[in-house]
């Protein structure tokens, strides 16, 4: 069948893989190769110039990154899609690519602390300035928009509070004064989530989270509208600066999209069980969850997710010793700051994730010294209330 008309979940198992291409291998082979030979001195000269396609070097391109690659763009409804060697390799890349001294970006309130820490760097070495906004309404976008703005970049659901932002509304507002808009959809994963369809020119993930979901691989995932633009940060960003995958962890994500959509269904029914019991414990003061009907911005995510995502964030009364002493009292759960996990993961944003981002400045993005980020994994949900309720009746 033709990649094009097949349904997603097909997608994630097939798209960009021949096997008759390679030997009939039904898993897509690893090429773990750091060059490749040609068969004459004129064809390497034809490939380097770009005449012929083929293998040349592997920061240049591997058969099965491009695999990859081809996959994650189709599943994402982009043209084009390139793989980094980190989620932060990716971010990287894409405001290098569309900045240049004395321009501005423009992003949402809450930002993921090396993001934040990203910024800072291109502020302070490369004049490259930024605000952090609040851009819920169409009136307050347009006043954050600076002369010099390039680039609006966001996260929804918001790292760490699970504020959501209005993707449709961003876009709108961004093509009327030509700015381009990049979308962080790592907690929402490709399966619950498309900002190319709404608008956005470019989506990010850290593959990492939930495009891996294993906990065994660092990587990143840029996917552009244009596949001409993609192939531009190619080989004028990523070319240069390095920020490759290995072929080895691009196979293994490939193993792992075989199975996002399973996942992540999984992901959120547990969610929706931990959120239930949260919202009846005393000590609890708020449970933050894209899909709580009874969160204010319910119908944002509703209009752009397929489902609320297996995040969860929640405060605790009593300050930080009484967050810590709740993590330490946790059996199942373990305390550690990734995301996407088939084991469920807590965090500390203030003092983990968020430590970068200074005191007045987090609190600010509403990362208080009370706020948990709980990413839920694919246990059993009763086990994980159990082990939330042992650990509260401690408290």
């Amino acid at each position: 069948m033709n990649d094009e008309k097949v349904q997603k979940e097909t997608a994630y198992i097939h798209t960009g893989y021949q096997s008759a291409n390679h030997q009939d291998s039904l898993a897509v082979p690893l090429y773990q190769t750091s060059t490749f030979a040609f068969e004459t001195a004129e064809q390497g000269a034809r490939r380097f110039a770009g005449e012929e396609t083929g293998g040349v070097y592997s920061r240049l391109g591997n058969p099965t990154v491009r695999v990859l690659e081809e996959r994650m763009a189709a599943i994402e409804y982009g043209e084009g899609a390139l793989a980094f060697g980190s989620g932060m390799a990716a971010v990287s890349a894409i405001l290098v690519h569309l900045t240049k001294s004395g321009d501005h970006i423009l992003c949402t309130r809450g930002i993921y602390g090396c993001t934040f820490g990203l910024l800072n760097l291109l502020k302070e070495k490369y004049n490259v300035s930024h605000d952090l906004a609040i851009l819920n309404t169409e009136e307050a976008i347009e006043a954050a928009i600076k002369p010099n703005t390039v680039c609006i970049y966001i996260e929804t659901p918001i790292n760490p509070t699970m504020e959501m932002v209005d993707i449709a509304l961003i876009t709108k507002v961004a093509k009327k004064h030509k700015i381009r808009v990049v979308v962080d959809n790592t907690f929402s994963s490709p399966y619950l989530q498309n900002p190319l369809t709404l608008g956005a020119d470019f989506v990010l993930h850290s593959a990492t989270k939930y495009i891996n979901g294993h906990g065994d691989v660092i990587a990143g995932i840029v996917v552009g509208s244009k596949k001409e633009e993609i192939e531009e940060i190619r080989f004028s960003v990523q070319k240069d600066f390095g920020g490759i995958i290995s072929p080895f962890d691009a196979w293994l994500l490939i193993r792992g999209l075989k199975t996002m959509h399973v996942r992540m269904d999984r992901h959120t029914k547990n969610a929706e069980k931990v959120v239930a019991y949260l919202k009846t414990v005393s000590l609890v003061d708020n449970v933050y969850y894209p899909f709580d009907e009874s969160n204010p911005q319910f119908p944002i995510a509703k209009k752009q997710m397929k489902g609320g995502g297996g995040l969860v964030s929640f405060t605790v009364k009593g300050g930080l010793k009484k967050v810590q002493k709740l993590m330490n009292e946790l059996k199942l759960i373990k305390i550690a700051v990734s995301l996407g996990d088939a084991e469920t993961l807590i965090q500390h944003p203030a003092t983990m994730t968020h430590s970068v981002v200074p005191e007045n400045e987090r609190l600010e993005m509403g990362i208080t010294d009370g706020l948990l980020r709980l990413s839920v994994g694919l246990e059993n949900d009763m086990d994980l209330v159990e082990d939330l309720k042992q650990a509260f009746a401690k408290l």
